[in-house]
């Protein structure tokens, strides 16, 4: 079984912001596999108490062929590692089998990069994960957001996108989607080798 968790900011205030790529992304994997993020009657037990607490919105499925909960913390972007440990406590998942998927101001807009493990490079939600499961060992899907000269990160990272970087942006959310799906179907070490190129 695999957790999928997109991380970013709920509420309307933060929709489609640089900050919240990692909820399009997951949302637009549900959108291909069929899955809806609940709740709904059919929520389990597991992903009921997560929704009852009003951390997460859940959508659990069939990808590839595997067992996946697909995972949209609500509890803001600097606490993300509540709901994951929680997801990860109650669904009996190892670290090896979360991925990750965020956004990355130190890479160019549109630019993908997966990587097995490692340091938060400084973003926070990634930080409150480490933090909160006590493990780096677990595969993270990083899509470039880019930075701006003279401009704040905590503004830059909650502001939308400009019109010329849409068509990037719309590449980069279908790539990070395929990279996903290959991690889970392939192993992450395929997906590396096919989307970590420049």
């Amino acid at each position: 079984m695999w957790l999928i968790a997109g991380l970013g900011n709920p509420g309307p205030d933060y929709e489609n912001t640089r900050h919240n790529i990692g909820f399009i992304v997951l949302e637009e994997i549900a959108r291909r596999s069929g899955l809806r993020f609940k709740g709904d009657k059919k929520a389990s037990s597991k992903s009921r108490d997560l929704l009852e607490h009003g951390i997460a919105r859940i959508a659990c499925g069939t990808i590839q062929g595997a067992e996946v909960i697909l995972i949209e913390p609500m509890t803001f972007m600097n606490l993300s590692g509540i709901a994951i440990k929680k997801a990860l406590q109650q669904f009996n998942i190892g670290p090896g089998n979360l991925i990750v998927i965020h956004d990355d101001i130190d890479m160019d807009t549109g630019r993908l990069r997966i990587r097995k493990r490692g340091s938060s490079g400084g973003h926070r939600g990634v930080e409150s994960i480490i933090s909160a499961i006590g493990s780096k060992e677990f595969i993270r899907v990083k899509i470039g957001i880019g930075r701006e000269k003279g401009v704040p990160v905590e503004d830059y990272v909650l502001s939308k996108f400009r019109e010329e970087e849409i068509p990037l942006i719309r590449d980069a959310i279908n790539r990070a989607v395929d990279a996903t799906l290959c991690i889970i179907s392939e192993g992450v070490d395929k997906a590396m080798n096919e989307f970590n190129r420049p």
